[in-house]
């Protein structure tokens, strides 16, 4: 799609809400502040564009790619992101960080979703995240990426009743995250930081919890710890 097409597209804010833009090349587009509530994103090409603001609520993106999509302050929540990519998303416009810009995934599908970046402060409370691997992509074709360099960090994000089973969040930072009442059953945890994380209520059982911090975390309440933290770092 050109930006002419979607100037004019843009210009019938009605047409915008529920479009179907299925399969798009929408990369590098300027799509700010456009409210694209419940439109129809499944598998579109949306690399390096800029979704700054951009209402997505209930928006379908399953299969989408957004690497290097800007996601300042834009709202996902309720929408679909089944297998999505989000890799080397840019959700500040400093390098400081606020949870005024931070993204919501609030409600949002995210099974099956890769995820790389950084997340500080992000909503993705009571979101599905089951299999998802949300971390560095560690090689391309046999060779180291410099995504690898970088750890993923959802520092103090509100992961409160979210669905984590089977997820890979092997070295994600999540640090003072709330991940009260998560289900993390079977998740990859390894060298994970949870320093200062809320875990109360969350269910850890058969989580892989090898190498990880768990240094001043509240863990009141948490089911398959025991179990789970056989391997923690000492």
């Amino acid at each position: 799609m050109s930006e002419a097409e979607l100037a004019r597209l843009a210009a019938h804010p009605d047409r915008l809400r529920a479009a179907d833009l299925a399969g798009k090349d929408l990369s590098a587009l300027d799509l700010s502040d456009l409210k694209l509530r419940g439109a129809t994103l499944a598998f579109a090409n949306l690399f390096g564009a800029d979704l700054t603001r951009t209402d997505l609520r209930g928006a379908k993106l399953v299969g989408a790619r957004l690497d290097r999509a800007v996601i300042i302050g834009t709202s996902f929540v309720d929408a679909d992101l089944s297998h999505a990519t989000l890799i080397r998303v840019a959700a500040f416009s400093t390098l400081a960080g606020s949870r005024d810009e931070a993204p919501s995934f609030a409600r949002a599908k995210l099974v099956g979703a890769r995820i790389e970046g950084r997340l500080t402060y992000a909503n993705l409370r009571a979101a599905d995240l089951s299999h998802a691997r949300i971390g560095p992509v560690r090689s391309r074709d046999g060779f180291p990426t410099i995504e690898a360099l970088t750890a993923t960090d959802l520092t103090a994000s509100d992961l409160t009743g979210a669905r984590l089973e089977d997820a890979d969040l092997s070295g994600v930072r999540l640090a003072f995250a709330s991940l009260v009442g998560a289900n993390l059953r079977g998740a990859k945890l390894r060298g994970a930081d949870l320093t200062g994380a809320d875990l109360t209520g969350a269910d850890l059982t058969g989580a892989d919890l090898a190498g990880a911090i768990l240094d001043r975390a509240a863990t009141r309440g948490t089911h398959g710890l025991d179990r789970a933290s056989a391997n923690l770092r000492p």
